[in-house]
């Protein structure tokens, strides 16, 4: 089940949202058939990552947790190790590391 958190846009003309999606705990045919374990991986310690992403980013935690706060945002969306994340492209966010993160992640090309 994916739950869909509302995140305010980067571009001030766009009234549009943007949404990070969080999947929990996905089953394994979905993993395979998205194909994760050849997806480059990433990783980061604990501390706090101004972010912004220029394109489409689906990830799939192995570890960490992360409390994602959009731009000029004072609410975040959560997640962590175990979610299939998808991520805007146009949103800036800061990431708050609690737990180092270790990421399966791809780009969707534009």
């Amino acid at each position: 089940m994916a739950a869909e958190y509302s995140c305010s846009s980067s571009s001030s003309s766009s009234s549009s949202n943007l949404r990070i999606t969080v999947e929990k705990n996905p089953s394994e045919s979905r993993l395979s058939e998205l194909d994760i374990k050849c997806w480059p991986k990433w990783g980061c310690s604990p501390g706090k990552y101004q972010l912004k992403f220029d394109a489409e980013e689906t990830c799939y935690l192995l570890k960490g947790r992360v409390k994602a706060y959009p731009k000029g945002s004072s609410e975040f969306v959560e997640f962590g190790a175990g979610d299939l994340v998808t991520i805007p492209k146009g949103l800036s966010c800061t990431w708050d590391v609690s737990i180092a993160v270790d990421k399966h992640y791809k780009f969707e090309s534009s």
